[in-house]
């Protein structure tokens, strides 16, 4: 199988456009330097070669206008002086962030001519995942960027010649390191001479030639404040530092931010769902559960779960504890006789409990358990339950070529891989329970389909395996630990296996299905074929959670190697051993401590970023003034208390549409409402119980009434463009005339004092003879305006030459000309996309319709309870998947109308073709006007006035879809088109 990259989602676009647009204005060049020939070389003694590096003709200034207004086109806030070259992306896990900073490399090569980049990663697992990204990414890139030559290697202490080539190569040059192999200059020969270098350090020749980094997981790589990380990175004398995380410590100069919401939001990732195993009246067992220790004015507790007696009942209680305490006079049950607190410890990152017990000592950590049901017992359930999940979710997707896999994170090698007396390899015991448990499960009546001519204990074995690291000394599989050296070592082999195996896991001609494995699966390795997570361990740490569904948020792909998107596809199914409201909770509390996003909380400058376009066409930010006074406000009217936290009163008005804000803020509304809207909800998380399959009511679906307005809509078009060209040709040039005016290049001096010591050069800036100037350059090169344009516009040479004649800016050309020649394209490109919409004309295709059974009977329907209206009866499907509260009113409003006969929300399949993607009304619905006549409508339901870039995007499939229903307007009473926000709004 290969992998099909998609090229044009837009929030991927948008985060490599940000980094991008850092350097508008930098002309395409480079720097040049002496490297010494490698010793042993035949070459005359003396002769030296060319090493190339990255050059930076921008100042200070000019990036951080650059950067200011990335800010403001990304709702960021906006920095106000440039603190550092280190830039910030923000993307969620599973959103593809590795793809956006290896295709960033090559956008900043084609429009800056930059060839240098170094990517330091945080642990063996993730650089492995880098290079195999790279490989797998190597013809897309070639495609996309007209086969430019690019090289790539892993940094091996050893191959210190590639680091020669990474400083001569003309060629587009990334180097994968992890910080491990650069941040002790002590041990790591980066910086020893090397007789391999002509006695040069390799640091040497990669700081020459100013790199431009790429920190994968900065938070890891960087080691706090002064750590090792941070001088290792310096070290190498960057261009820039761009950082990609999800979970950032430090955000320096933010520049694009894809959180966890708006991941989950935009569905950029899968749905998340919990099948939660809690135990029921369990309680013949003394259980203590370690919550969390404490020490506040020198009185040491810890908080633990206790089965305690109350009123004769037993109920698990949350109980603070000290040492020396009694666990039978705190719970009152004799079971806990002999059981008692010893020491507790309280440090962070060094929390435990001691549990003096009969036998011996039991030291709990948080989230550890010791006593309750047998381990073994539920851990068999576990695994019982996500093959029941797998097998389900295989039955639904394989029609659509799309392979399910299962993951298992388990407690000790061992327990899955074990070895006899004579070293042979024997399964472990969660390898006997888990094919146990799938011969049964394959013998179930429901599964029948699946299993047909299949060998049962073939099909058994074959189905699952481990990935764990091999020691190299006995060749046996053990714990993963990259502490040592040889821990490192053995890590790598287990990942380069699971990296090498990655695309054949998601063919059919693979039997393996479910994956065990100990820790090699934490982090750098994503399959988004995985479909069920499973953990047969605790889930202790902070981040437990959020680490353990990443392995399985991205967006699964078909047989193809298409991605396949849409929930109905995909959804990640965590097996967990805490009810789903708790894990929810924990879920949200570790986003909280990653991202920063505090659910529920306005904080005073919240609203700060949120910008709006004057009447002047500028971009204008809120500010913290501003948003400090409707945080005021939105207190004053009891919306939010003293601390910010949201109030139900402000999630009403919400609900009903009828928040209002000051007179100064009103034009800001929409923004203000989708802000509050996304920190007044908590982070959703479906559970498994409540999923539910919606079928078609046959009777409303074989109709007549539902033939008649099928018939009215079911054909399909194809559109052409046709531009009037003359109009073009002036809005662009109108366009351009109005584009902001264009600088010279200028010079900034700033001025430091040099203080030489034990600890090396150190330089004090400061703010006295700073200046900048203008040049005037005159010997400018001017590059060749029309065929730069042209390559950037697809227009043709004799349109550019007018519009930029007519605009009369020629001058700015001779001034700035690659300013100019970004600011041109801009301009152009923006009147060319809304000429395209303008000049649409639909045509309908002969007999080609969209087949009421492909879209209403094969096709499974899934949802949740809660976003499904079940009392329906003029539905065509039994019930209603709603996306919003406006959806759900208005099935409810046609439901209750009389007037309204029959409808339908329309299929995802329903898709009309528009230059700018597919596009899918909602509803399609017959009702009868007040004279008795028939009415057939298309109608697309909207919340209200909607804004910004995407919404734009938006507004012009709707006007697409209204000519697609336009064309196909033949004979008699045909289907018409609308948008509403009610139903009220169809009746008049």
């Amino acid at each position: 199988m290969k992998l099909h990259f998609e090229a044009d989602l837009d929030y991927q676009r948008a985060a490599i456009d940000a980094v991008c647009g850092l350097f508008k204005g930098q002309e395409n060049c480079r720097s040049e330097f002496t490297v010494v020939r490698e010793s042993g070389s035949s070459a005359l003694f003396g002769v030296s070669d060319l090493g190339i590096g990255n050059r930076l003709n921008l100042i200070d200034d000019e990036i951080l206008s650059n950067l200011q207004e990335i800010q403001k086109q990304n709702g960021l806030v906006t920095s106000a002086e440039l603190t550092s070259g280190n830039f910030t992306v923000e993307m969620e896990t599973g959103t593809g962030k590795t793809y956006v900073y290896l295709r960033t490399i090559f956008e900043l090569n084609q429009k800056y001519g930059f060839t240098k980049f170094v990517i330091v990663v945080p642990s063996v697992a993730i650089k492995e995942g880098v290079y195999k990204s790279l490989q797998i990414m190597e013809e897309h890139f070639a495609t996309l960027y007209d086969g430019v030559p690019f090289e790539y290697f892993l940094y091996d202490s050893g191959k210190l010649g590639l680091v020669r080539n990474f400083a001569t190569s003309s060629q587009i040059q990334i180097m994968v390191t992890t910080v491990g192999a650069i941040n002790k200059k002590d041990v790591n020969n980066l910086y020893k001479d090397s007789e391999k270098l002509g006695g040069e350090r390799p640091i040497d020749l990669i700081k020459a030639t100013r790199p431009i980094l790429i920190v994968d997981e900065p938070q890891s790589v960087d080691g706090g404040l002064k750590g090792a990380g941070k001088t290792a990175l310096s070290e190498m004398h960057p261009l820039c530092t761009l950082r990609y995380s999800a979970t950032h410590v430090d955000k320096h100069h933010m520049v694009y931010r894809l959180d966890a919401v708006d991941a989950y939001q935009q569905k950029l990732v899968k749905q998340i769902e919990v099948a939660a195993a809690t135990v029921q009246d369990g309680h013949n067992r003394p259980y203590v559960r370690l919550l969390s220790t404490s020490n506040k004015h020198g009185v040491i507790t810890a908080r633990v779960e206790l089965d305690v007696d109350i009123a004769g009942h037993v109920q698990r209680r949350v109980v603070t504890v000290q040492d020396g305490d009694s666990l039978k006079q705190t719970t009152n049950r004799a079971v806990y006789q002999n059981c008692a607190i010893g020491e507790i410890r309280a440090a962070k990152g060094g929390e435990y409990v001691e549990l003096r017990v009969p036998g011996g000592e039991q030291f709990l950590r948080p989230g550890q358990a010791w006593g309750d049901v047998d381990p073994l017992a539920v851990q068999t359930e576990l695994i019982r339950r996500t093959i029941l999940e797998h097998l389900r979710k295989e039955q639904r997707l394989r029609r659509h070529g799309i392979k399910v896999l299962s993951l298992f994170f388990i407690d000790s090698v061992e327990r899955y891989r074990a070895y006899d007396a004579d070293g042979n390899e024997i399964r472990g015991v969660y390898a006997e329970i888990f094919e146990r448990e799938y011969k049964r499960a394959a013998r179930r009546p429901e599964f029948q389909t699946l299993f047909d001519e299949v060998d049962l204990d073939a099909a058994a074995e074959e189905v699952h395996d481990g990935y764990f690291s091999i020691d190299r000394k006995s060749k046996r599989a053990v714990d993963t630990s990259e502490s040592n050296a040889s821990g490192t070592a053995s890590a790598e082999d287990a990942y380069n296996l699971i990296m090498r195996d990655k695309e054949q896991l998601l063919s059919y001609d693979t039997p393996l299905k479910f994956i065990f494995s100990h820790s090699a699966l934490r982090e750098g390795w994503d399959n988004p074929n995985v479909f069920q997570i499973c953990t047969l361990r605790e889930m202790g740490s902070e981040r437990e959670r959020r680490q353990t569904i990443g392995r399985g948020l991205r967006l699964c792909v078909n047989q193809q190697g298409e991605r396949v998107r849409g929930f109905e596809y995909n959804t990640l199914t965590v097996i967990a051993t805490e009810s789903y409201e708790e894990f929810a909770e924990n879920l949200q509390k570790e986003i909280e401590a990653d991202t920063g996003i505090r659910f529920g909380v306005i904080r005073p400058d919240e609203f700060a970023a949120i910008v709006i376009v004057g009447d002047d066409g500028q971009a204008e930010q809120l500010g913290a003034e501003k948003s400090r006074l409707l945080v005021n406000y939105l207190k004053a009217e009891g919306y939010v208390d003293g601390k910010g936290r949201v109030q139900d009163s402000l999630r009403h008005v919400l609900k009903d549409g009828a928040l209002s804000v000051p007179e100064p803020l009103q034009l800001y509304l929409p923004q203000i409402t989708e802000v509050i809207k996304k920190l007044a909800g908590r982070l959703e998380i479906k559970n498994a119980d409540e999923r539910r399959s919606i079928k078609a009511r046959k009777e409303v679906l074989y109709s007549e009434d539902f033939k008649a307005l099928w018939d009215r809509i079911k054909h399909r078009t194809t559109y052409r463009v046709q531009f009037d060209n003359e109009k073009l040709l002036n809005d662009c040039t109108d366009a351009l005339l109005e584009a902001p005016p264009i600088p010279k290049t200028r010079l900034q001096w700033r001025k430091a004092d040099l203080s030489i010591g034990q600890a090396g050069v150190l330089a004090n800036v400061h703010t006295q003879g700073a200046d900048t100037v203008a040049l005037n350059e005159s010997d400018i090169e001017l590059p060749d305006l029309l065929t730069d344009l042209q390559n950037r516009t697809h227009l043709t040479r004799r349109s550019i030459h007018r519009i930029v004649v007519k605009s009369g800016r020629l001058n700015d050309f001779r001034r700035n000309p690659q300013l100019f020649i970004e600011q041109a394209a801009e301009a152009i490109n923006r009147c060319k996309q809304l000429a395209l919409v303008d000049g649409i004309k639909y045509e309908r295709i002969g007999d080609s319709e969209y087949s009421v059974q492909e879209l209403f009977e094969a096709e499974e329907l899934t949802g949740y309870l809660k976003s499904m209206l079940s009392d329906v009866q003029k539905s065509v499907m039994e019930s209603i998947l709603y996306d919003s509260l406006v959806e759900k009113g208005f099935a409810e409003d046609l439901e209750a109308n009389d007037r309204v006969k029959v409808y339908t929300k329309l299929p995802r399949g329903f898709k009309v073709p528009t230059p700018l993607g597919f596009y899918n009304p909602d509803w399609a619905i017959l009702m009868d006007t007040e004279d008795g006549e028939k009415l057939y409508l298309v109608v697309e339901t909207k919340g209200g006035l909607l804004l910004g870039d995407l919404r734009d995007k938006e507004s012009a499939k709707i006007e697409c879809g209204k000519a697609h229903f336009k064309a196909i307007a033949i004979g008699d009473n045909p289907a018409q088109f609308r948008t509403a926000t009610s139903v009220e709004d169809i009746l008049t």
